[in-house]
């Protein structure tokens, strides 16, 4: 019961500390570092009764702190590639659960129809190397999809390919290949009408999921 309260303690507290106003919307959300903490405080916890430990309240706080560390680096991360995507057609979104996703439309990325990619993008995935690099100890998800124009399994095909060749491209940047995942959907996951040109040029795109680390050195 007391170990109970000291972890309830701790997160009311990190909850009450890290929270942050929204400038556009003017709602107040939690920022990485205190998120961060707060999933560090609630496994370290989880894992301690799951094994028997009699110190669940320590190994909490222990938690709680390596948490820490992982959300100020994801959010450090974010506003990094926040000020280096501005003005490029690509969004940068801090996802609630830790980690980052970016959206990289197909009308700045690929020709109609290819997947070789365009080279006036080449120097945006130079800027998103460079951060890889100094943030290495993310791993990263680089998923294809298509709209729903053709034959869905070339448009499978054609969405590995492109999300291959956003990889290759990084690779050939000194990103380390292990750090990353390539994924395939084809037209299987529009956010958009494919009715429309407008919505399915939205379909057409690769996203990138920045993977928050379980700790960081």
């Amino acid at each position: 019961m007391r170990n109970t309260l000291m972890v309830a303690a701790l997160a009311s507290g990190l909850a009450l500390s890290g929270c942050t106003t929204d400038p556009n919307t003017g709602q107040q959300r939690l920022n990485k570092t205190a998120i961060g903490t707060l999933a560090g405080a609630a496994g370290g916890a989880a894992i301690s009764k799951a094994t028997g430990g009699d110190k669940t309240g320590r190994d909490a706080a222990i938690g709680a702190a390596l948490g820490a560390g992982v959300g100020y680096y994801m959010e450090r991360q974010a506003k990094q590639l926040e000020q280096q995507m501005a003005g490029t057609g690509v969004t940068v979104t801090p996802n609630p659960n830790g980690n980052i996703d970016l959206v990289m439309p197909g009308n700045i990325t690929f020709a109609f129809d290819s997947a070789s990619l365009n080279p006036s993008f080449r120097p945006t995935l130079d800027k998103l190397a460079a951060t890889m690099n100094e943030y290495n100890q993310n791993t990263v998800t680089i998923a294809g999809h298509t709209d729903s124009v053709g034959n869905p399994s070339y448009n499978m095909n054609l969405s590995r390919d492109r999300a291959n060749s956003v990889r290759n491209y990084l690779v050939s940047r000194g990103v380390a290949s292990n750090r990353i995942n390539v994924v395939a959907y084809g037209q299987t996951r529009p956010i958009a009408d494919n009715n429309s040109d407008y919505g399915r040029q939205q379909n057409r795109r690769v996203e990138l999921t920045v993977n928050a680390p379980s700790s960081v050195r």
